[in-house]
């Protein structure tokens, strides 16, 4: 993200306030683009919108970035925008939806399955053995009821992660495995078989763009990203129409 734009960051409060601006005659989308991709120096620019704040439009990069600027794009806003009247997140709300995945996609057998109660609510999760916030996850997770957790085994920090994510992969009941190493700090017996799963679990996360563990993916597709505690994770699985 950082690599394509450098920009002085503003954290916007108010659009209309922090930055001072109004509505003014719109040079247009494609223009917008033009604009944009002359100072990166790169075909870089995934999609351009007018927002309904301030003049702003939204810029959203190939690599998954999304930024704001004016009609000549003569400032660059890297930051949120935040609606006062709601204190409603809009940036976030909207990298959320540009995030959603086709849930029914993800090749669910390249994942640790755990089931707890009936398990009728499904999300599931990229996660790194070695993650500090996936063993919180894990330990929220272990407490909950009626959920079933399809963990995609991402070991991206470090090659002690793999090591973890092929043992667990080859254990006898690898749901056992996997919850005893996060919620109880038991390491995962050494085990061999056909780990190349793990490798295209890290394929399938890169091609996401899942840069940080945990990322949790809801049954509608919808992300989240990072570690949330089991209440705000129930409101969001009950808020998933069935």
């Amino acid at each position: 993200m950082q690599a394509l734009l450098k920009p002085v960051r503003v954290k916007l409060l108010s659009v209309s306030i922090a930055l001072g601006l109004t509505s003014t005659a719109h040079g247009g989308e494609d223009e917008v683009r033009k604009a944009m991709e002359a100072f990166i120096g790169a075909p870089a620019v995934e999609s351009v919108s007018q927002t309904p704040y301030g003049g702003l439009y939204e810029v959203v990069l190939k690599n998954g970035q999304l930024v704001y600027t004016d009609e000549k794009a003569s400032f660059i806003v890297d930051g949120s925008v935040i609606d006062t009247a709601t204190r409603r997140d809009v940036t976030r709300a909207r990298l959320n939806q540009l995030s959603a995945i086709d849930f029914s996609t993800l090749p669910l057998d390249q994942a640790v399955k755990v089931v707890k109660g009936k398990g009728t609510r499904v999300i599931a999760t990229f996660e790194d053995p070695n993650c500090g916030y996936c063993k919180r996850l894990g330990k929220e997770i272990d407490a909950m009821d009626d959920i079933t957790v399809y963990t995609f085994l991402y070991p991206i920090l470090s090659e002690d992660s793999t090591q973890k994510s092929n043992n667990i992969w080859c254990a006898k009941d690898q749901g056992k495995a996997w919850t005893a190493w996060v919620v109880d700090g038991k390491v995962p017996a050494k085990a061999t078989c056909d780990t190349s799963v793990i490798t295209r679990n890290v394929e399938l996360g890169q091609s996401l763009r899942i840069s940080g563990t945990p990322t949790i993916f809801l049954a509608d597709g919808s992300r989240i990203g990072g570690y949330v505690p089991a209440a705000e994770l129930e409101k969001a699985m009950d808020s998933v129409k069935r």
